[in-house]
């Protein structure tokens, strides 16, 4: 399979390359370039001198580690125009974006998504999220790569959580893009053992998806917020839970305490047939990870609360999250700091800790 798309953007318009066996392309490196990957693919690149290898986890976006990056990118002799090529998942990319774009005020950057969340998710958008302290994405800015190469064989070397991961976020991102997308992703019947034909299939299927929000609302003011959709309470469960609880797999929970909040405070009297699907596939996934309810219940509501009002969404009066409404369609939701909204809250945060959002 080989198939390629361009995404437009006021910064620099850059390629999407999706196509089995990159990854093996991506190994021969010039001279005039280093290479910044996660530790586990640091030997496939062990004929390149120029290599940063660094841990795959949320101390490596955060932003204590950029300083030794950016000196370990000096000490390469990288030049404002040598490029940088990335190669790892969510977190590697996000620090990666960061780097190329302060090193020097700015060099060429490509992305090779290894994860099947960053296939179908965070490769295209151009935008960097990093740590501060206990802060979760609490800086960062927008700096596309020149290109990205997928390469979908990759996803044969990730363990069946790995992949849960990933469908989250796909059908999340469909969703958001409305019934017709949605419905396309449905008869794709993703699952978890798929070949890696399907596998690309449901990738670019994604990506296409996520490329009209990021084409008409670059800079996250409008539509493309309502991809945010799962994540503020999902970023709340990665931190109460020490980020035992992985970016996707809270997303999914994220998605299913949003639909138990709308049912709660909006009197969801019937849920909308494309939000049940919805729901039902998502506890379809997570359903297949033995460790995840253990880990779940463990986590106290009241610290999920804690890191849920940190969220940088939030104004000073209102919480602000993407919830389904009476349709099914996504919006934004203005939330009051009422007594009243807080208890509601919680409620729909406890539902999913409890395993009770079945």
């Amino acid at each position: 399979m080989s198939v390629s798309f361009d995404i437009q953007s006021s910064i620099a318009n850059y390629r999407v390359v999706i196509k089995n066996g990159a990854f093996a392309e991506v190994q021969r490196q010039d001279e005039n370039s280093a290479v910044l990957c996660d530790n586990f693919f640091e030997t496939a690149f062990s004929g390149n001198a120029r290599v940063i290898s660094v841990p795959a986890n949320e101390e490596t976006k955060s932003l204590k580690s950029v300083p030794d990056i950016i000196i370990k990118m000096r000490d390469l002799a990288l030049t404002r125009q040598a490029k940088l090529t990335a190669v790892g998942g969510g977190s590697l990319q996000d620090v990666a974006t960061f780097c190329a774009s302060i090193y020097m005020r700015g060099i060429k950057w490509d992305y090779i998504p290894t994860t099947l969340l960053g296939m179908v998710d965070s490769c295209i958008g151009g935008k960097s999220s990093i740590n501060v302290g206990r802060y979760k994405n609490l800086v960062g800015n927008f700096h596309p790569p020149e290109t990205v190469i997928i390469d979908p064989n990759l996803v044969l070397s990730l363990n069946a959580e790995q992949k849960i991961a990933g469908l989250c976020e796909a059908v999340k991102i469909c969703y958001a893009r409305g019934s017709l997308s949605f419905s396309e992703y449905m008869q794709l019947n993703p699952q978890v053992d798929m070949d890696v034909e399907r596998y690309a299939d449901i990738i670019e299927l994604s990506l296409k998806a996520k490329k009209w929000f990021i084409e008409v609302d670059e800079f996250d003011k409008a539509e493309r917020l309502l991809l945010n959709y799962g994540h503020t309470f999902g970023h709340a469960l990665e931190g109460a839970s020490n980020f035992e609880v992985s970016h996707g797999i809270a997303v999914g929970l994220g998605m299913l305490i949003a639909i138990n909040y709308a049912q709660v405070s909006r009197g969801l009297k019937q849920t909308p047939a494309d939000t049940q699907q919805l729901k039902d596939y998502v506890v379809g996934l997570l359903d297949q990870i033995p460790t995840l309810k253990e880990i779940i219940q463990r986590i106290d509501v009241e610290k999920v609360f804690e890191c849920f009002i940190s969220d940088k969404k939030h104004s000073a009066s209102h919480f602000i999250i993407i919830s389904v409404n009476n349709s099914g369609a996504l919006e934004r939701l203005f939330i009051e700091k009422t007594e009243i909204n807080i208890v509601n809250l919680k409620s729909a945060i406890s539902s999913v800790i409890s395993q009770s959002y079945k």
